[in-house]
């Protein structure tokens, strides 16, 4: 097992790339706290983990919270007795068809950027005292190209996790901790999504993808796998795409 004796906290972990995460996780020996907003969706999933011979437990989450981080670090270390690894998943999706809304912006920012770093700022001493530990922060092709059918706010967050993993690396390599982005291109609807989960605007959005398909959760999930497990233990600050071949539009 690829994770064996490793224990994990993986947010947004009721639907979708989480879901799929924290799942795979378990399958690989790791024990994995599941958090999210959705209390239903992550009992679930603890549930299948659980039920297929896995340990998980589920917590309640906003990433935007630093109180909650704080709950959720003390309550790993509880249950599981330490942190190897992050996975900094949860999101906000970046359709809206006013590209120049101002509560968006602040949305994107607030979801998809602080809570990348409160739940670093969270983790990190815990790793530091072990000497060890990975952090996988989810980013998107929209932290590396400009693109026409999301609000800026998205890319500009994304683009936030791109540049604050690279500087994390940097910080706390001595510390024996990585730090690595992921970067998927189109997958499928966030539960968030409103314009890109348009079959219109996918289909235009699958026309600039080489591969000429969807990304599957699954994907994803072994590509954070990867960067979690000790097969990964020389790599930091990289950003690896999981996009297809993705094409700005």
């Amino acid at each position: 097992m690829r994770l064996k004796d490793k224990v994990a906290i993986v947010t947004g972990a009721g639907w979708g790339m989480g879901a799929s995460t924290a799942e795979l996780f378990a399958a690989e020996g790791a024990c994995v706290m599941v958090t999210d907003i959705l209390d239903a969706e992550g009992t679930d999933v603890v549930a299948r983990i659980n039920d297929s011979g896995g340990q998980a437990r589920f917590l309640t989450l906003d990433v935007t919270n630093d109180t909650g981080w704080a709950s959720v670090v003390g309550e790993t270390i509880s249950t599981f007795g330490q942190i190897d690894i992050l996975v900094n998943n949860a999101g906000v999706s970046g359709s809206h068809p006013d590209l120049l809304n101002t509560q968006t912006w602040d949305e994107q920012m607030d979801v998809n950027a602080r809570g990348v770093f409160l739940g670093m700022q969270a983790v990190i001493p815990q790793m530091q005292k072990a000497g060890a530990g990975s952090i996988v922060n989810i980013s998107s092709i929209s932290g590396i190209v400009g693109q026409s059918f999301v609000h800026m706010g998205y890319n500009a967050a994304k683009g936030a996790v791109r540049m604050a993993s690279k500087a994390a690396a940097v910080q706390f390599a001595p510390d024996g901790i990585r730090v690595n982005s992921v970067h998927p291109g189109l997958m499928p609807a966030m539960r968030t999504s409103k314009m890109t989960a348009d079959p219109k605007v996918r289909e235009k959005m699958l026309s600039a993808v080489p591969f000429g398909r969807v990304g599957r959760v699954e994907e994803v999930a072994y590509a954070n796998l990867f960067l979690a497990s000790d097969e990964s233990s020389y790599i930091t600050g990289i950003e690896l795409p999981v996009d297809g071949g993705f094409l700005a539009m």
